[in-house]
């Protein structure tokens, strides 16, 4: 069922989300959600210094838990941008750029856990994966 915007709405009437991309979004925050629990009992039950595995552990799902929770926030900025329209590619976007910013997350905690963590080389990851998003989602 589609419902359009009511009195008082701009002048360009716009479809609401459709359901299966409001079940994607609340699909991605509950993977994300159950995630976020397992980084939180691997925080708190682990000791990295004792266990160094469960350093790498945690870092990886801190950087799971938080890929999952950018993808729909980069698919809903994406829809908001469009003007509530959702394009072709946009889903395969949102889950690329989510999947960067797990990766970054990942790489720093596990340099910041081999102590060889530094500014300018967070700087230079992050820059790096800027310069390559920027390429893979240049309009053509």
């Amino acid at each position: 069922m589609k419902r359009w915007a009511g009195p008082g709405a701009e002048a360009l009437d716009s479809v609401i989300m459709e359901a299966r991309d409001r079940m994607m979004n609340l699909g991605f925050f509950a993977a994300a959600l159950v995630v976020w629990v397992m980084v939180g009992l691997v925080v708190v039950t682990q000791d990295p210094i004792k266990d160094p595995g469960a350093g790498f552990l945690g870092a990886i799902l801190m950087g799971l838990a938080v890929g999952l929770t950018m993808i729909p926030l980069f698919w809903l900025t994406a829809f908001a941008r469009h003007k509530r329209i959702a394009f072709n590619g946009d889903w395969i976007r949102a889950i690329r750029r989510g999947a960067w910013v797990g990766l970054v997350i990942v790489l720093l905690v596990v340099l910041r856990l081999q102590g060889l963590l530094a500014l300018p080389i967070a700087l230079f990851m992050i820059s790096l994966v800027a310069v390559a998003e920027a390429t893979l989602s240049a309009e053509r």
